[in-house]
């Protein structure tokens, strides 16, 4: 036991069945250290970390009736969840998010008349009401916008005309056209809030530098800075003053008001 080890909760890893990825399904990614193309610092406690690539990820699944069998189930360093590799039927491969309970060998389909079970992905119209969702489309063809993190799900409610109505992992109730695609059953790595990370250390290889509160700073750099010894702060907002505590700051006259039916839970 060191002292970087001794508060250390991390995952056991125990269903990642390969340790590298599919060179073909890979691409460059430049860290920009929070800098923007002038050089100036535009989003601060961003820099250093681990060299990594980027997966590419199917979030459309628009390769329908095309049996793929599940290769391996993989870590990607982009994201929380763990990823699926597909090999297709007519030769082509491609990534997935890894829903919990998919295993190795196991053949998934998309597209009309796919069996609803964990993996496949089909309109919402085709979804049996009551089932866990994700990888959810907002718009038909856009591709999955909706629950792609680690134990993420959302629940199919009802279908009333065009729409079907969607409990998100929020609380919040909302409709979609029921056109748009989803996929069967919950995400992996459900226990990736559990974690913790032991050392100040970790933070770094992620690429996370130090982040100093607001009420440490001056006034010059912060509206909660300033004061003599230590003070509250006053009132808590953010870096450009907007109020950080319960204030609403969704547009009243957002185009997509009219589809949500209950607001998220406070």
């Amino acid at each position: 036991m060191t002292p970087g080890t001794r508060f250390k909760v991390a995952n056991t890893f125990t269903e990642i069945t390969a340790s590298t990825p599919e060179k073909s399904l890979l691409a460059p990614m430049k860290k920009s250290g929070g800098r923007n193309n002038t050089g100036k610092m535009t989003m601060r406690y961003m820099g250093g970390g681990h060299k990594q690539k980027y997966r590419i990820i199917d979030f459309k699944r628009n390769k329908h009736n095309i049996p793929a069998t599940v290769k391996s189930i993989e870590y990607d360093p982009n994201r929380t969840a763990f990823i699926a590799l597909l090999y297709y039927a007519d030769g082509e491969k491609s990534y997935i998010l890894a829903p919990k309970g998919l295993e190795v060998g196991q053949t998934v389909t998309s597209g009309p008349g796919s069996i609803p079970q964990v993996g496949n992905a089909m309109t919402l119209s085709e979804i049996p009401l009551g089932s866990e969702i994700h990888n959810v489309e907002l718009n038909p063809g856009q591709g999955a916008k909706i629950c792609r993190s680690a134990g993420g799900y959302a629940q199919l409610l009802n279908r009333d005309g065009r729409f079907a109505v969607i409990k998100m992992p929020s609380g919040e109730t909302r409709m979609i056209l029921a056109t748009c695609m989803a996929t069967m059953g919950k995400l992996s790595n459900s226990e990736h809030n559990l974690e913790i990370s032991g050392k100040a250390g970790r933070k770094r290889w992620l690429g996370r530098r130090p982040r100093n509160r607001g009420v440490s700073m001056n006034p010059v750099d912060h509206p909660m800075g300033g004061g003599e010894g230590r003070s509250s702060g006053g009132q808590p907002r953010s870096r450009t003053g907007k109020l950080a505590k319960g204030a609403k700051t969704r547009d009243k006259k957002k185009a997509s008001n009219k589809y949500i039916l209950e607001r998220r839970k406070k």
